[in-house]
C-alpha cells in the first residue's frame, strides 16, 4: 500500500486529503470535493507554466506568457528550455499564440500581454 498526502485546490478552504493506493485501488480521504484532484495529483500531475520570453521593440525587454492547459509536471523543464529559446517581435496582442503545441502536449504557449511597437 501506498499513501500520499495532498492539500485540495478545489476550493478556497485547502483541506488535507490522504490518498491511498491499494494495488490500483485508489481511495481519498479528507475532502470529497478534492477526490478527482488527489487522483490527478498522484497518477499525471499537471501544472499552469507562467513565464516570460524575450520581446524585441518594445519599451520592456521581457514580454510575460502562460499556458492555455496545464503541462505535465514532467516536462516543465524541457518546456522552459524551448520558451527561454524564444524571442518576439513587438507589437504583440494578449492571446497571440507564441510557441503552438509545445513539445506535442497539445497545449499552446500564448502573451499574456498586449505591447505596442517601441
Amino acid at each position: 500500500m501506498t499513501e500520499r498526502n495532498y492539500t485540495c485546490t478545489v476550493c478556497p478552504v485547502s483541506c488535507d486529503l490522504t490518498l491511498r493506493d491499494e494495488g490500483g485501488e485508489l481511495t481519498v480521504s479528507g475532502c470529497k470535493r478534492g477526490e478527482i484532484h488527489a487522483k490527478s495529483e498522484y497518477t499525471d500531475p499537471k501544472r499552469m507554466l507562467t513565464t516570460t520570453v524575450v520581446l524585441k521593440g518594445a519599451d520592456i525587454a521581457r514580454l510575460p506568457v502562460i499556458s492555455t492547459a496545464p503541462v505535465p509536471k514532467g516536462a516543465m523543464a524541457e518546456c522552459l528550455k524551448r520558451i527561454y529559446k524564444t524571442e518576439v517581435d513587438a507589437p504583440v496582442k494578449a492571446g497571440d499564440a507564441i510557441i503552438k503545441n509545445i513539445l506535442d502536449t497539445g497545449v499552446d504557449i500564448i502573451a499574456a500581454r498586449t505591447l505596442d511597437r517601441a
